[in-house]
């Protein structure tokens, strides 16, 4: 029997790194609602990524001792170990390579040369993303996720990952499938409001 999907097939791919992961609309829960996700790693052992946009109260220089206070936002990455700092950047001259996910976009490298760059070179903190906790799925569980309709896929970009706005960022993914979905970003987030 063919299982049924609101979204056409280009959106439910098989996913990659340096893909993000963009919620259905009317998913309902309070780690993913709305999220967009960059996948990083995704293989037999399973697959991890970090939520793009959701902020949080913290920045740099509230968890790191020695660092001005300040300095980039961290974002909640995901509920996987929420007590881990992860770090993706766009100046792999600065904070060393790290894992090339995508054009522009490196997640890892050096949290040393981050406290240089922090308390002694110019930078931009928008080319800097910090992560509490991940997103992560035991093997098979994203595909059966995808699957159900949870996620959509896109490729990722990395204007979309350093510049866009996180209250705007979960709209521009699904306009980035195309116009097919552009009326998924105006269903309320509750259709009981409608």
């Amino acid at each position: 029997m063919k299982q049924f999907s609101l979204y056409p097939p280009s959106a439910t791919k098989a996913p990659k790194p340096g893909q993000i992961l963009i919620a259905e609309p009317l998913l309902n829960d309070a780690n993913f609602t709305r999220s967009v996700i960059l996948l990083c790693e995704h293989s037999d052992e399973g697959s991890v990524g970090f939520v793009l946009n959701h902020p949080t109260e913290i920045r740099l220089g509230d968890i790191i001792d020695g660092l001005p206070s300040g300095g980039p936002i961290v974002f909640k990455g995901g509920p996987v170990q929420p007590d881990t700092l992860h770090l993706m950047h766009r100046v792999p001259h600065y904070l060393g390579q790290g894992k090339k996910i995508t054009n522009g976009v490196y997640w890892g490298g050096s949290f040393d040369d981050l406290y240089d760059v922090t308390t002694s070179k110019p930078f931009n903190e928008s080319d800097i993303r910090l992560f509490l906790g991940y997103s992560g799925w035991a093997p098979g569980q994203l595909e059966d996720e995808i699957k159900e309709g949870t996620w959509l896929i896109a490729d990722a970009n990395e204007e979309m990952i350093f510049n866009a706005s996180n209250d705007e960022l979960w709209k521009l993914a699904i306009a980035s499938l195309g116009r097919k979905y552009a009326h998924l970003a105006h269903i309320p987030t509750d259709p009981q409001m409608n």
